[in-house]
Parts: structure tokens; C-alpha cells; sequence
């Protein structure tokens, strides 16, 4: 009784919630599980088998160096040294090219699974980090009032069907994003391996434990009643093993957190746990200063991603043909580079989509062109397309949410708009 009491008092019911290896956001700063039953109160469009991956690359990407639109001769005028030299690109289509470090890349592409869509991005031309990716994670780009995610509304409006697992909305991280809060719960996983439920000995998690006692000594009803669903969706984790997950033969993720993350989501949905939609995002693309070229910061930046979403896709197997993965950044970069080597916060920027229902091997997206009178206030790409069009077409082909007015509030986000990438 003493190490449990200990437990208790170490992991408070609120304090695990939201920062423990588990955490559940809905409505409220209290978690909605604890007011309502998770299993009991959400449905779900499961059925379908489809699944939707959303990646945020956090310090905006310089889309200008990620997707090389090489035959642009401005291009190369405004970036002396850290341009990527034309017999560097992967080629495209004649007229765009892979930087270098995305030869993971490539074959997808070639394959006809992977789209990219270019000069794509926000209507709102702030240039601050926190407000533009509060935009794009609430989807309403100039409204700060928000209270929800874009994801979490698009899960609210797809089909009923059936009972939801705990597991349908997943955030690789210590708490849910942004993109996932709202009515409908969502779980941030930090790390599988601390749910090594039950039992003794050292593969027991002390974490997980105190959970356990935390509901089964619990004299709130309420509580006790919605904790014990919760915690058999954890019981169902344990059941995937994770401490001893094997990617499929010859997958090998990269060794950092980015990679580690595609890999918990790989098992989580082999695991057949009922997700529906995953996110996870990855830092370090703000390249103020010594960029690089095709080596160099963001060259490794782009080799790390591109290497772990290739990976993923490998390890997801059969499977890969029913998922929608789709990649943003807030915004992009300056088109000329500035006197540190870097480049400093843009306007429009790229994003990938893959998938087995992809129309890939094909660049989207109406391109604005670089000459100086064709730049936004004479310094970045142009935005030709709304990022929600994309993220909208996403949503409604693979969640099947059709309700884009609730999704995208004063968007006008339409089916006949879509760029047809799925």
C-alpha cells in the first residue's frame, strides 16, 4: 500500500493526463474522458480501413531548396551560394528537381506515389512562426479564436460507423498538437514502451502502474468508469508489444526522434488499434544562417525526413495502399538569400502527399514563376494555392469528411476545386 500511495501522490490524476507518456485533450483544459465515456460517445469511419498521417515541419521550410524549380533563372540570380546547381537535382519533370538528400524520395515519385504541390500555402502573410502555425493547425489562417484543430473537425464530420477505439486520433508527443484538439478525443504518445502494463519485474512501467492504481483505487464513479476504457486501450497496447517491435524486413528507420516517431505510428496502425489519424511533426528547418547547399544544415535536415516517411511507407507493407500521408510547413522562405547564408521567413512553400490512392509523379499547383516582378512584395513565392484545398481534398477522400464548411470555416474549400492528387 505504501509504494502504491507513493505512486498516487507522484502521478496526480490531472498531472498525468497532461504530461505523462499518455495524454487526452478534449474540450476543456480537464480531459473529456472525464465528464463522458470515450468508447461509448465517438464513432468512427474505421471501416473504410483508410488512415491519414499529417506532418508538420516546424520553423519553415525552404521550399525553394526542397522542390528546385531549376530551370528559373532568377533562381540561381538570388541565391549565389546556396542554390542547388542543376546537375544536382533529381529531376521531375524537366522543369523541377528533387533536392539531392530526398533520393528516398525518388522511386515513390517515380512510382506514381508520391505528389507534390508547389507555391502552395496561406492566405494570411504573417511572418511570425507561432501565429502562422497556430493558422494552419486551427485552419482558419487570420482568426485567433479558434478553439479546435483542422484534423480533429475533419474526424468530427466523416462517417458514423460503429464504436471508436481510443486510439483513432494519435499525436506522436508529449501532448496533443494543435491540428488534434477539439470535441473528439485524441491520445499523445511520447513513448510505447512506457506501457509495459502490469505485472512486476523491469519491464513494468512505473508510469503505467500508477495509472492503473490511480483507477482502481478511485471512489469517483465517473472517473473509475471512463479511466477503466481508457486504461483497457492501453491493456490493447500492451497486447502490440512494443518493446519489441520489428519493422518489416530490410526497413531501416533513421536513429532520431523524427524517425522514431513514423516508427510507433507503423506499429500502432499494423497493430490494428482502430487509428484513423496520426500526427507528428519535426523541427529545425528555420535556416536563417549557413544554410547550405546541397550539404549542409537543411540538406541533412531533408535526409533524416525524407529517409524516415521512406521508411514508413516500406514498413507499413500492404497496408500502405489504404493510407494518406501529407506534409506542411508554415510557411516558406525568402526567394534570395540574405548575407548569413541563410534565408529568412517567407510566403508560399511545397508540400509532399503519398499514398496508395495517390495520383503521384506529378508536381501540382499553378506556378507563380520567380522573376522579380512575379515575387510576393518583391520577396517570396507567391501563394497560388490555399494549403486547406490540399489538406481539404485529403481529408474527404481518405476520412471521408464531407462537411468542408465545418472543417474550413469560411474557406469555401470545394470538392470541384480540388486539385484531384487523390
Amino acid at each position: 500500500m505504501q509504494g502504491r500511495d507513493l505512486a498516487r501522490r507522484a502521478v496526480s490524476r490531472r498531472g498525468f493526463m497532461r504530461n505523462g507518456a499518455l495524454a487526452l485533450i478534449g474540450t476543456s483544459v480537464i480531459p473529456s474522458f472525464l465528464v463522458r465515456s470515450v468508447m461509448a460517445e465517438v464513432t468512427t469511419a474505421a471501416a473504410n480501413k483508410k488512415k491519414l498521417v499529417v506532418i508538420f515541419q516546424r520553423g519553415a521550410a525552404d521550399g525553394l531548396n526542397v522542390v528546385v524549380p531549376y530551370q528559373e533563372k532568377n533562381y540561381y540570380a538570388m541565391r549565389p551560394s546556396i542554390a542547388i546547381q542543376k546537375n544536382q537535382v533529381l529531376d521531375l519533370d524537366g522543369f523541377f528537381g528533387l533536392h539531392p538528400s530526398l533520393a528516398s524520395f525518388k522511386p515513390l515519385y517515380d512510382q506514381g506515389h508520391l505528389a507534390i504541390v508547389h507555391a502552395v500555402g496561406s492566405t494570411d502573410t504573417t511572418r511570425s512562426h507561432f501565429d502562422a502555425q497556430d493558422y494552419m493547425e486551427s485552419g482558419t489562417p487570420g482568426v485567433k479564436v479558434t478553439q479546435d484543430g483542422w484534423l480533429n473537425r475533419a474526424l468530427q464530420n466523416g462517417p458514423v460507423e460503429g464504436k471508436a477505439s481510443a486510439f483513432r486520433a494519435v499525436a506522436l508527443g508529449s501532448q496533443v498538437p494543435r491540428t488534434l484538439q477539439g470535441k473528439l478525443p485524441a491520445i499523445a504518445v511520447s513513448n510505447l514502451a512506457d506501457f509495459s502494463v502490469g505485472g512486476k519485474g523491469p519491464q513494468t512501467s512505473p508510469i503505467s502502474n500508477a495509472f492503473q492504481a490511480m483507477y482502481d483505487e478511485s471512489s469517483d464513479s465517473m472517473l473509475h468508469g471512463t479511466g477503466q476504457e481508457t486504461f483497457e486501450a492501453v491493456r490493447m497496447l500492451k497486447a502490440a508489444d512494443p518493446a519489441h517491435y520489428q519493422p518489416a524486413a530490410g526497413v531501416d528507420y533513421p536513429k532520431s526522434p523524427f524517425g522514431n516517431n513514423l516508427k510507433q505510428i507503423a506499429q500502432l496502425m499494423k497493430a490494428d488499434l482502430g487509428v484513423e489519424a496520426a500526427f507528428s511533426d519535426i523541427g529545425g528547418w528555420d535556416t536563417h544562417q549557413n544554410q547550405g547547399a546541397a550539404n549542409g544544415q537543411l540538406a541533412n535536415r531533408l535526409k533524416e525526413f525524407s529517409d524516415s516517411i521512406a521508411a514508413f511507407w516500406k514498413d507499413m507493407g500492404p497496408e500502405a495502399e489504404n493510407l494518406t500521408l501529407v506534409t506542411m510547413s508554415e510557411f516558406g522562405r525568402t526567394a534570395r538569400q540574405n548575407g548569413t547564408g541563410g534565408t529568412d521567413h517567407g510566403h508560399a512553400n511545397v508540400m509532399f502527399v503519398l499514398g496508395g490512392g495517390v495520383r503521384g509523379g506529378k508536381v501540382y499547383g499553378k506556378w507563380p514563376g520567380l522573376a522579380n516582378e512575379q515575387l510576393n512584395e518583391g520577396r517570396d513565392l507567391t501563394v497560388t494555392t490555399d494549403f486547406r484545398n490540399v489538406l481539404g481534398e485529403a481529408a474527404y477522400k481518405t476520412l471521408g469528411a464531407r462537411n468542408m464548411d465545418a472543417v474550413f470555416p469560411g474557406a469555401q474549400v470545394r470538392p470541384a476545386q480540388f486539385l484531384n492528387f487523390v
